[in-house]
This record gives C-alpha cells, sequence and structure tokens, in this order.
C-alpha cells in the first residue's frame, strides 16, 4: 500500500514557522544576558529573571491555549499568537530599563507558548496517522536546527554590529514564522463529540491520557536543562570553549543523521524501541560529560547526547498526541508541553544552585544518574502498557 505523502506544502510550511519562532527564542536566549549586563547595567541575578519570566509565562498559557484551540479554532489561535510573537519582537528596540524588559519578556513568553502549542497541535493533523513518528521526529528538527543557528548567529550579530541590528533580525524571523503559518492550509477544527462547552477545569485545561508520558518528558527536560545553561561555563573552567562552540553543531548533525531511521522504527515497532535505548544513550553522554578532560571527549559527549536526547522528545511527543482523541490534540500538545517546559525552568534554576555546591562535574553525573533512575518509572507509567498493546495488535 502506498504511503500518505508527508512532505506537503502545508507541513513545510508550519515546520519553517516554527523553526522561525525558536531561532528567535534561541538567538535572544544567548544574547539578552550580554544585553542587559552591557546596556541595562543589569546582574547575573537579573540575567536569570530574564529567561525565567519568559518561562514561566509560556507554561502558564499553555494549559488555556490548549482549550482555546477546541473553543476557538485553530486558525484564529495560531494569528493571534503569532501576532503576539511579532510585536513582541519588534519592541525589543524600544526597551531601555530593566523593568520594561521584564514586562516584554512575559507577553513574548505568552506569544511563544501558545504558537508553539497551536503549531504542535496543527502538525499532528497535518501528518498521515501512520507516520506520525515519522512527522513528528522530522518537525521536532526545526527546534533542534533553531537551536543551533539561533546561538550561532545570534552571538555573531551581537558582537560584530549592534543590539538594534539583532533586533530586527529577531523582527524578520517572526514576521517570516506570521507569514509562513498564514499561507499554510489545515484543518481549522477536528471531530468530536457534540458537548456543551465546558467550564475551565483541570480536564478542561489538561488532557489526563497523556500527563503520564508527560512527566517522563519533564523529568527528563529538567536533566537536559542543565546541559543547556551550564554547557558554555562548563567548557570554559577545563579551557575547551573553542570545542563549546561546536558542542551542539555535533550534536545536531548526529540528531539529524538518525532522525529518519528513529521515526521510522517508532511507527513500524513502537515507542519502546525509541524511548529505552534513547534514554540509556542519554545518560551515558551525561555521565560522559562530567568526565571530559579534553576537546575530543567533549565532542563526543555532545554526539552521544544528541544520539539519545535527540530521539527522545519527538518520541514523547508523538505518544502523548497518540493518547489523545483527535479533538484533544490541542489539550494533549499543551500538557506535554506545561511539564516539559516546566521542568526545564525548574532544572534552570535548580541546577544553578546545585551546581554553585558541587560544581559542573558533579552536576552531569548525578544527572545522567537521574536519566537511569527514570528507566523503572518509565516502565511503570508507560512502557509496559506500550508492550501490551502492541502484543495485541
Amino acid at each position: 500500500m502506498q504511503k500518505k505523502p508527508l512532505w506537503t506544502k502545508d507541513f513545510i510550511s508550519v515546520s519553517l514557522s516554527s523553526f522561525f519562532i525558536f531561532f528567535t527564542f534561541y538567538v535572544l536566549l544567548t544574547t539578552l544576558p550580554i544585553f542587559v549586563v552591557d546596556h541595562l547595567e543589569g546582574s547575573e541575578a537579573q540575567i536569570g529573571l530574564v529567561v525565567t519570566v519568559f518561562l514561566i509565562s509560556a507554561v502558564i498559557c499553555r494549559p488555556f491555549t490548549g482549550k482555546w484551540i477546541e473553543d476557538f479554532g485553530r486558525k484564529k489561535m495560531l494569528y493571534f499568537s503569532l501576532i503576539i510573537f511579532l510585536l513582541s519582537a519588534v519592541f525589543y528596540m524600544g526597551i531601555k530599563s530593566f523593568p520594561l524588559l521584564l514586562l516584554l519578556r512575559f507577553i513574548h513568553g505568552i506569544g511563544f507558548g501558545m504558537a508553539t502549542t497551536v503549531l504542535g497541535t496543527i502538525v499532528a493533523d497535518l501528518i498521515p496517522d501512520e507516520r506520525r513518528g515519522e512527522g513528528m521526529g522530522y518537525y521536532s528538527m526545526s527546534m533542534n536546527l533553531a537551536m543551533v543557528a539561533g546561538p550561532f548567529m545570534g552571538i555573531m550579530i551581537a558582537t560584530k554590529t549592534t543590539f538594534t541590528i539583532l533586533f530586527i533580525i529577531c523582527g524578520i524571523a517572526a514576521f517570516l514564522a506570521l507569514i509562513l503559518g498564514f499561507f499554510a492550509k489545515f484543518p481549522d477544527q477536528v471531530k468530536g463529540p457534540v458537548k456543551i462547552k465546558e467550564k475551565m477545569s483541570f480536564k478542561s485545561l489538561f488532557e489526563v491520557s497523556t500527563l503520564r508520558i508527560a512527566a517522563i518528558a519533564g523529568i527528563l527536560s529538567f536533566s537536559y536543562a542543565g546541559l543547556m545553561a551550564f554547557i558554555s561555563v562548563y567548557a570554559k573552567q577545563l579551557g575547551l570553549v573553542e570545542a563549546a562552540s561546536f558542542f551542539f553543531v555535533v550534536y545536531a548533525v548526529t540528531m539529524i543523521a538518525a532522525r529518519p531511521f528513529t521515526g521510522r522504527w517508532f511507527d513500524m515497532k513502537g515507542e519502546n524501541v525509541i524511548i529505552y535505548p534513547g534514554m540509556i544513550i542519554f545518560a551515558i553522554g551525561l555521565i560522559l560529560l562530567s568526565q571530559v578532560q579534553s576537546a575530543g571527549l567533549l565532542l563526543v559527549s555532545g554526539a552521544i547526547i544528541g544520539l539519545g536526547y535527540g530521539s527522545l522528545t519527538p518520541s514523547f511527543q508523538t505518544v502523548a498526541i497518540n493518547q489523545a482523541a483527535p479533538h484533544r490534540r490541542g489539550a494533549a500538545t499543551a500538557t506535554f508541553f506545561t511539564l516539559f517546559d516546566g521542568g526545564f525552568a525548574l532544572g534552570s534554576f535548580t541546577m544553578g544552585l546545585f551546581a554553585a555546591s558541587v560544581g559542573y562535574a558533579k552536576l552531569y553525573l548525578y544527572c545522567g544518574i537521574l536519566v537511569f533512575l527514570t528507566l523503572p518509572l518509565y516502565y511503570f507509567l508507560h512502557g509496559r502498557y506500550s508492550s501490551q498493546r502492541k502484543a495485541r495488535t
């Protein structure tokens, strides 16, 4: 039987829209600390607030976005969120004080949280059911490629030109995300049971069937936060700053090379075939990172982490969507990212306190052990049920 097409114009448009959103996010993530210190004369504590406020607003709005997708439709929510995201990106050029920056970051986080939730829901509708693992894997590459391109371009622009130019580029990227989203065609509503409009409640805001797999993703995101937040500082302590600039390049190359295979294996053999090895490989990569003394070993750890963690995120998101009814995909996507982003935000804050007392090497060692300890939790919360379902089909 011939496979239904995956790489349609609309799938590509939505994926590129996601890329430009995450590109803007990572450009600002790596350059706003410089802006706060050099232009607003801020402190290290204020730098942390710039990241935390953004993530908090994104996490807060996600559950409501899932419900609003059901109530108002995908198109209205997509256009509304992308316009908020664009206007926020443009207004960075007028920031002259730290309180105004925090306010803008809070609003920008709302646009980011809403837009990524709606786009994740739309792309799940566009991907053929029998190719969802493969499709979500390719879609998530838009985020991973932005993770490499954003910091590289951001630091280069911030150090060689001015922040005005950097903010203009962020505005252009946000505008491209809006245009690509506007021209993509997708179902506005997915049919579900006819019901009276629900009041706000836990069940209306969260997709209960997604909570278990989202909790596992949140724990691993907690561990991953330490990697993202402190790898540059860790490398500087080791005298490996130049190698650190290639860490995420190696990470991305490994992840992209594995993506065509992992997505197809997910669809053919089920999620356990990807998730169990992915968690083990991710844990090994973190433990290896804790033992780094040379540039070569740093890059090897990046490749291993890219292979492990890079295959886990799209797999978890696919499971979350598969477990929900079609008309609840918005709530499922919102639930997944609420716990996923929540784990990252909590990890960024907690790991900073932890690293101050034990050092970065032990921090990565303990993160690797935490990932290993999550294996039996995954088995009891989801893995054993997945095996039973696979055996019956």
